[in-house]
């Protein structure tokens, strides 16, 4: 097939070294809707969604010792932008086609923070940012 052909920009993940400082940060200067802190152990980190109109900032902070975002915050010591994640219709489809021009981070699709098929692609075949493919949850039929 062609390109996977993407939807919405589904988040932009910031990483924060103080969780509930950044969350208080969003609800009372910028006055968003911020989600309670969840865990997500497979992934090694506790996220709170800011949810926007049109899209969701995901804030990000390490959830135990061998979490990928320690290292992160160990070179962006005040936080920093993470990855961003664009939705697509099927991410094994998107894996097959992607492949050819990107490394991907996972062999398989992993499950992420919504539930769904995710997998990552390589900064440096992304122009340096990490970039989530995320299977678009199908609309419900009203």
């Amino acid at each position: 097939g062609g390109p996977p052909g993407v939807g919405r920009l589904n988040h932009v993940a910031v990483a924060v070294p103080d969780l509930e400082r950044s969350a208080e940060h969003y609800r009372t200067v910028l006055g968003a809707k911020v989600s309670a802190p969840q865990a997500v152990p497979a992934h090694g980190v506790t996220v709170v969604f800011i949810d926007l109109e049109n899209t969701k900032i995901e804030l990000l902070h390490p959830l135990g010792a061998d979490s990928p975002i320690r290292k992160f915050l160990e070179k962006n010591p005040a936080g920093g932008i993470h990855h961003i994640c664009l939705e697509v219709e099927d991410v094994r489809e998107s894996m097959a086609h992607v492949s050819s021009y990107a490394r991907l981070l996972s062999d398989e699709p992993k499950i992420g923070a919504h539930g769904v098929p995710i997998v990552f692609l390589h900064p440096k075949d992304t122009n340096g940012v990490l970039v989530e493919l995320q299977q678009a949850i199908p609309a419900e039929d009203s």
